[in-house]
């Protein structure tokens, strides 16, 4: 049987030491920069030895790829938990719902969209691979949102897949303008602007 210290069970002490580089890096990684970081550095931050963080991730590409990972599957999991009340909204409301709920989310803090569209950006091809998924998970909700808006009359009934990999890099270079600026350009701006052009793309003529 594994041996409490201090009340707190080996596992609990180990997610806790997991949690902590993941914070450590996503501050390191955004303002070093991911290249610069160093292990030894990550390691200081997060209060944890180096042998602690290889039993926690091989590599500081594997940290990498959890944090991107992470502020992706955090975004989907705000936005798909809001379909859940947009049931009767027509459909433009709903689109707007959800792409200001987007937003907010991945500009709720700044070394968000840093990490996912600047520093993760070329680092390797499990990192590109990465990416792609979470282009094509993206690109599918927005193909299932036009489908509904043309079920609702709104939109033509047509092919969306291109339209939809198209307003994901819309949103990643929007994202990408909001973070490099100091202070940070308006999230409101933003989210209107993206709103246009996912209305605009969706419901133009076939």
């Amino acid at each position: 049987m594994a041996r409490t210290y201090g009340g707190v069970a080996p596992e609990q002490r180990r997610a806790e030491r997991r949690e902590r580089l993941l914070v450590a890096a996503l501050d390191l990684f955004t303002s070093t920069g991911y290249r610069q970081a160093k292990i030894t550095e990550l390691c200081t931050r997060a209060g944890v030895s180096t042998r602690n963080f290889y039993e926690e991730f091989e590599s500081k590409e594997k940290v990498l790829l959890t944090l991107h990972e992470r502020i992706n599957a955090l975004a989907l999991e705000h936005v798909t938990g809001t379909l859940e009340r947009l049931e009767d909204a027509d459909a433009v409301t709903r689109i707007g719902t959800l792409l200001d709920v987007f937003v907010g989310t991945v500009t709720s803090d700044p070394r968000m969209p840093r990490l996912n569209y600047v520093e993760a950006v070329g680092v390797s091809a499990a990192l590109e691979a990465q990416h792609q998924e979470w282009v094509d998970r993206w690109a599918a909700f927005i193909e299932a949102e036009a489908r509904h808006a043309a079920a609702h009359g709104v939109a033509p009934d047509r092919d969306y897949h291109l339209t939809a990999i198209a307003l994901v890099g819309a949103a990643t270079g929007l994202l990408r303008e909001w973070q490099a600026h100091t202070p940070p350009l308006p999230v409101a701006d933003v989210a209107a602007e993206l709103r246009a052009l996912m209305l605009a793309a969706i419901t133009r003529p076939a």
